[in-house]
């Protein structure tokens, strides 16, 4: 698992579990949650609150919440770092990322000493394998990593994490695995999608797409047909690129995340796709005070869900 990009700042947790926390010009949002091996993990809070703008407002919402008692997490958005893959150089622990500096400098649109990373490992298909071994590097400018330190330093927000969507989707996921199958998910937020595979808890693939729900969900019907196609096409060839890569994993089935309103794609893709398709409702996996998030919520806060379920032990 991705632990970090920046490395801790060491604050001192005083309830057990993640704080994942994002803001943007007008809300908060946040999820609180514990992950419980082979057990039920629960979300405990959850939701957004309005900013009115400039710092003391988020000030305000971090003293109302009392943030300082939790260990926060933060995601990075889409367009704010690249997940690269790679094959891994054969060089000790240690070594390794200083390695992998050398190896995506010339993959990268910025100098490389302006760049913060971390690795994720994919791991081997079998102690033999032949394969060679991959591994996904996840950069981010400097600037764009200090940016965000310091809205949280100004709000007086304990950060000790800043993680990625396609970790927080692996969390989700692993949920939802079957012993020895691999899992698919996909997610769509209103102008990009993310299509991750899962393999016993671990991260596979992660798949970015080009369109979102404002496609999905276009009042023009050629539109949204277009879309739907779309869809169907560029998940069929990652599972037939996958399936050619990673022979030994099979994937039991494709999840549709929660989306805000219905989009009928989860029944297209059943139709179209040579693989079982089901629709997440994420109340069925995870414990939530009362009745818990409708759709709308869940999509809002799915990947806050997936950081909040954060677990040390798959941490490089």
């Amino acid at each position: 698992m991705l632990k970090n990009i920046l490395g801790r700042f060491g604050h001192k947790k005083n309830i057990p579990g993640w704080l994942a926390a994002s803001m943007d010009a007008e809300a908060f949002a946040f999820a609180h949650g514990n992950y419980v091996p082979s057990s039920s993990s629960a979300i405990d809070i959850y939701g957004t609150q309005p900013l009115a703008g400039g710092a003391q407002s988020l000030q305000k919402v971090a003293h109302d919440l009392k943030l300082d008692r939790y260990q926060c997490a933060t995601l990075l958005r889409p367009g704010e770092y690249q997940m690269l893959l790679v094959e891994a150089p054969n060089v000790p622990k240690p070594e390794l990322k200083s390695a992998m500096r050398w190896r995506i400098k010339d993959m990268i649109d910025y100098h490389i000493d302006d760049a913060a990373l971390d690795v994720l490992d994919i791991p081997p298909d079998s102690p033999g394998s032949s394969r060679s071994r991959l591994m996904y590097v996840v950069c981010a400018r400097n600037d764009v990593i200090q940016e965000r330190v310091k809205l949280f330093e100004g709000a007086r927000i304990p950060l000790s994490v800043i993680d990625i969507p396609e970790c927080a989707q692996r969390n989700v996921a692993a949920l939802y695995e079957e012993a020895d199958r691999g899992l698919a998910l996909v997610y769509f937020g209103n102008d990009w999608g993310l299509l991750t595979v899962n393999y016993r808890s671990e991260l596979y693939l992660a798949r970015k797409l080009d369109m979102g729900l404002k496609q999905l969900t276009a009042q023009a019907e050629e539109t949204r047909k277009e879309a739907l196609d779309r869809v169907v096409l560029e998940l069929q060839r990652t599972f037939d690129h996958f399936d050619r890569q990673f022979a030994n994993v099979s994937i039991s089935r494709l999840l549709v995340a929660p989306t805000p309103q219905e989009t009928g794609l989860a029944e297209f893709l059943g139709r179209n796709l040579a693989l079982p398709v089901e629709a997440m409702d994420l109340k069925a996996k995870l414990g939530f005070d009362g009745e818990g998030p409708d759709a709308a919520l869940q999509w809002r806060l799915f990947h806050h869900f997936g950081a909040a379920l954060r677990y040390e032990g798959k941490a490089l």
